[in-house]
């Protein structure tokens, strides 16, 4: 499965839109990783654990969104983004999507 942020594929022709292909998952603090993430903070530097636990909520959605494309019968999914947005206090959805498409 290609995976791109582009519109197109360099050698590659698109023969059949199939749609909207997307993933997303919703991931949430916990209380021990933001009592040592507060302390961080009032110091600063980065908040590693909470860079980590994107990084998982992005890959996961990506993993997601290429299993829903793989279901319409995709080749690639071109042009995807991310979004994320909060769901809750404390908890945030990141979603991946992007046109599925099959290729020559």
């Amino acid at each position: 499965m290609e995976i791109t942020n582009t519109e197109t594929l360099p050698d590659r022709e698109v023969v059949e839109v199939l749609g909207i292909a997307r993933g997303n998952t919703v991931e949430a603090r916990n209380v021990g990783r933001d009592i040592t993430q507060g302390i961080r903070n009032v110091f600063g530097g980065e908040l590693k654990a909470y860079s980590d636990l994107l990084a998982k909520a992005r890959d996961e959605a990506i993993t997601r969104m290429e299993a829903n494309a793989e279901e319409m019968g995709a080749d690639a999914v071109l042009n995807v983004r991310l979004e994320t947005s909060q769901i809750t206090d404390g908890g945030s959805e990141v979603m991946a999507y992007g046109t599925a498409v099959r290729l020559r």
